[in-house]
């Protein structure tokens, strides 16, 4: 197939430079640069960084953005080509990669990825939701874009505990957060405004989901649909510790859909508030609660 050159900006998370990955971002410049693109590599030596060049290059012309990592780097793409007719491309090499599972990109054979790369430069975009995220009240209100999954309960506990922690180093770090959030679990009193209706609850797991899944494969919610211009609510009420221990590794595989505790429901805007939690959207520290997030469909252009 015949592909019309683009000017492509490939940017590769920085943490990818290290270990057995490393070589995914070079590889994916080099064939984009051999199927005639022109390619402008964006590789710093932190995210912060990697974030400011990206924009400046994606700025100055981009026809396409392509991200080399996991859901971190997918996000940090969303929220520079969201609402614009840039599409953004995922070539997957993160420890979690659940939006390029729920898009259908390959997300254990790099070359896959990258074959499916090259052949979506040749055809229209997808088109998806994302959501948008009001956040930081005390400090002036802040917007952050996700594509995935917006978690305000146990698992963004998780989340937390582990970016507080300096060792273990890589995945390991987050079985040890789970092991010991685990171990004081306890539900927490939510104020949840949901499209204008008010909900009280305790509860122990509140996620808003565009995508099925979120945390390297726990799925969530097995029927949201990414274009649906819809998100979906998904709550775990008060359990029991041994229960909820017992009941967890359900989620992995989608079969708690049914357990009386666990509700979802349908809705475009929704509000959350409860003390001393912490959202993230993505796997990225959103901050303290409260939140309102909203659906914007045909938000995002993705390369698929």
């Amino acid at each position: 197939m015949s592909v019309s050159p683009r000017t492509v900006v490939v940017a590769v998370n920085p943490m990818a430079s290290f270990g057995r990955r490393r070589d995914v971002g070079p590889r994916v410049v080099e064939r984009l640069r051999a199927a005639g693109h022109t390619v402008i590599a964006v590789d710093e030596a932190n995210i912060e960084l990697l974030r400011r060049e990206t924009i400046r290059a994606v700025e100055a012309g981009a026809e396409a953005l392509v991200v080399v990592g996991g859901d971190g780097m997918a996000n940090l793409g969303i929220n520079i080509v969201a609402q614009t007719d840039v599409p953004l491309g995922i070539v997957p090499s993160g420890t979690g990669n659940d939006l390029a599972d729920g898009l259908g990109i390959p997300t254990d054979d790099a070359d896959a990825a990258t074959d499916q790369l090259l052949e979506a430069l040749g055809r229209p975009p997808r088109t998806i939701d994302a959501g948008l995220i009001r956040h930081g009240e005390q400090h002036g209100e802040l917007s952050t874009w996700f594509g995935c999954v917006l978690s305000a309960g146990f698992d963004a506990t998780v989340n937390e505990r582990a970016n507080l922690m300096t060792r273990p180093r890589g995945r390991s770090r987050y079985v040890f957060a789970l092991l010991r959030e685990l171990a004081v679990l306890h539900s927490r009193p939510y104020r949840i405004v949901a499209d204008g209706e008010r909900i009280a609850t305790e509860a122990m797991l509140v996620s808003v989901a565009n995508n099925r899944s979120l945390g390297g494969g726990m799925r969530i919610v097995p029927h949201a649909d990414l274009g649906d211009g819809r998100f979906d609510l998904f709550v775990v009420t008060k359990m029991s510790r041994p229960r909820f221990l017992r009941l967890f590794p359900k989620v992995f595989r989608g079969e708690h859909t049914d357990l009386p505790e666990v509700s979802f429901r349908s809705l475009s805007t929704v509000r959350i508030d409860a003390e001393g939690v912490v959202a993230y959207a993505d796997g990225e520290r959103i901050g303290p609660l409260p939140v309102e997030v909203t659906v914007v469909p045909g938000a995002l252009r993705v390369l698929v």
